[in-house]
């Protein structure tokens, strides 16, 4: 069974730092590229961050770019989110999610974790 359990969430500071994990199981991790997508209150997803199977390519969404940096253990089957600077308007459920398409990058996903809740404010 394929199971993603994002963890690192919390309240923090404007201008404060969180780092993020998802610690994936029930599948062959390093096969797969994984992605970081969060949801605003009342908002729909926003894609954030993504890495390829291997850790060699990474991509930020244009005003995450400079503050969040996506990264992957594949010994330790986790995939981490360092986020900086954090903003008001960083405030969202971080979800990590699995490529469906093994050894490729297609930004399309099958598994989903159950969230992390992130709170940026004073």
């Amino acid at each position: 069974e394929v199971q993603l359990v994002e963890s690192g969430g919390g309240l923090v500071q404007p201008g404060g730092s969180l780092r993020l994990s998802c610690a994936a199981s029930g599948f062959t991790f390093d096969d797969y590229a994984m992605s970081w997508v969060r949801q605003a209150p009342g908002k729909g997803l926003e894609w954030v961050s993504a890495i390829s199977w291997n850790g060699g390519s990474t991509y930020c969404a244009k005003s995450m770019k400079g503050r969040f940096t996506i990264s992957r253990d594949n010994a330790k089957n986790t995939l981490y989110l360092q986020m900086h600077s954090l903003k008001s308007e960083d405030t969202a459920v971080y979800y990590c999610a699995k490529d469906y398409r093994i050894l490729s990058s297609s930004w399309m996903y099958d598994y989903w974790g159950q969230g992390t809740q992130v709170t940026v404010s004073s």
